[in-house]
């Protein structure tokens, strides 16, 4: 009956092993360097990025209705020019 237990002592052994395997290092210190390198730069989130593209479409519907409004002003003003007084 001491299979069992040896079969335990493998698994155990084998899964410190790979808990300290040099892969698992390398996936943490590349893990730590792109974090590092990703909050070194100037990022949003997706939700940030939304949001302002919400306002910018509406900042663009905004200048394209004062547009329009200021030709309609102007061909208002043009026509008066033309009248004699």
């Amino acid at each position: 009956m001491a299979t069992p237990r040896f079969l335990d002592e493998i698994g155990s052994k084998l899964s410190e092993l790979a808990a300290n395997s040099p892969a698992r290092d390398i996936e943490k210190n590349v893990k730590a360097m792109l974090g590092s390198a990703f909050g070194k730069l100037d990022l949003v989130t997706r939700e940030e990025f939304e949001v302002q593209r919400e306002v910018l479409a509406h900042a663009r519907q905004k200048v394209a209705d004062l547009e329009a409004r200021v030709a309609e002003l102007e061909r208002r003003l043009a026509g008066e020019g033309d009248k004699p007084a």
